[in-house]
This record gives C-alpha cells, sequence and structure tokens, in this order.
C-alpha cells in the first residue's frame, strides 16, 4: 500500500453543504499543531494555483449549464494537480495533510448527486490515486435539509448550493454507504451538535485511530 511508503498521515473532513466542515477543520488544524504535529491544510477543489482556478469554474453560480460529466473531469484535473503538487510530497515528508474534502466527494456529489455512478468515478480514483487513501476520514453528518438552511443563511451561494434538496439527500446517502462499508477508514460525526461537541467527538475518535504526539509544554 501506498500509505506505507511515507511517514506522514493523510486526514479528510467531508460532509455536505452546511455539515461545519471550516469550522471544524481550523478546530483540529489548532489542536494537532498544539500537539507537536507538522500539519499540511488544503481543500478540494483547489490547494493549487491550477487547482483554486478550477475552483472558480467548478463553483460559479453564472456557469449553470456545466454538464456533469464535465464537472467530474474537471474535479479530477484539480485533485490530479493536488496529489502531485500538494498532497504526495507532504506526506513523503512526514506531514500531516489535513484536507477540506477529497475523493469521497466526487462519489458523493458526482456520483450519486449527478447520478454518474461510483464506477465512473472508482476508473478515475485509481487511475490517479494507485492504492493512496486517506487515513481516516471524518464525515460531518447532517440532515439535508438542514445543512442547506444552513447554506442559504450564510448569503450568496455557490453553482452547487443552487441544487435541489434531493441532490444533497443522495449526496449524503452516498456518504453513509461508503462509510458503512469501511468503517475502520470513517468517522461519523453528528453535525447537528453543538460545535464543541462535534470537535470533542472528532478528538475522541482521533485518539481511538491515530496516535497523537503529546501537547508541547
Amino acid at each position: 500500500m501506498e500509505r506505507a511508503r511515507h511517514s506522514g498521515r493523510f486526514l479528510v473532513l467531508e460532509g455536505i453543504e452546511g455539515s461545519g466542515k471550516t469550522t471544524q477543520i481550523e478546530r483540529l488544524d489548532a489542536t494537532l499543531r498544539g500537539a507537536g504535529q507538522r500539519i499540511r491544510l488544503t481543500r478540494e477543489p483547489g490547494g493549487t494555483a491550477l487547482g483554486e482556478r478550477l475552483r472558480g469554474l467548478l463553483l460559479d453560480p453564472d456557469l449553470p449549464g456545466m454538464c456533469p460529466e464535465s464537472e467530474l473531469l474537471l474535479m479530477f484535473a484539480a485533485r490530479a494537480q493536488h496529489l502531485q503538487e500538494v498532497i504526495r510530497p507532504a506526506l513523503q515528508s512526514g506531514e500531516w495533510v489535513l484536507s477540506d474534502r477529497f475523493t469521497d466527494a466526487s462519489f458523493a456529489y458526482q456520483g450519486a448527486g449527478r447520478g454518474l455512478g461510483a464506477a465512473r468515478v472508482a476508473q478515475l480514483e485509481s487511475w490517479l490515486q494507485g492504492d493512496l487513501r486517506p487515513d481516516l476520514v471524518i464525515l460531518l453528518d447532517i440532515e439535508a435539509e438542514i445543512g442547506l438552511g444552513r447554506a442559504v443563511q450564510r448569503g450568496r451561494r455557490d453553482r452547487i448550493e443552487h441544487e435541489a434538496l434531493d441532490f444533497f439527500e443522495r449526496a449524503r446517502a452516498a456518504y453513509l454507504e461508503r462509510a458503512a462499508q469501511a468503517p475502520d477508514r470513517y468517522l461519523v460525526v453528528d453535525a447537528n451538535a453543538d460545535p464543541d461537541c462535534v470537535a470533542e467527538r472528532i478528538l475522541e475518535g482521533l485518539r481511538e485511530r491515530l496516535p497523537l504526539a503529546a501537547p508541547r509544554g
């Protein structure tokens, strides 16, 4: 396995819109740095100059006519650069990569939400990643209606956030199905809870699965 050839760890936060990923990834980043880990904080789509350009296209609400196949391929184009430029080098240097979304998002959003199917996503995953997979996927689970309501309250929505409720229900179901299929690699956390409780549950699950360095000082 590729993960055996590097000394770093690869952690990913996933979840539909409104699940609180931004808040929780910032907290986890601060906690892990305080525990003495070297952290590379990144996101998808994005993480590189090319990836951020592609992110702008993918989330642009003025491009509503993008077909599902184009969306999927653009996601993986950004991911290919992300792997080459950021993720693999960081892991090989012993850093912990902490990413806001990764390939599970493509299974959920393009595979299930857009109806392209898991098989197409899996082909691209295998081609680009080989056997590289996250050490742990932290899935912040929330009912689609509640999550979408939170996204609307934030203000101007991006292209994907304009999708109907059933799109996010399909995405959520796909996330939960993948977590059920590989429970050793997924930590499912109820994102309806208070942010402090969510953060505590994430840390508890992380300590159960991966060794953490002792806090400095």
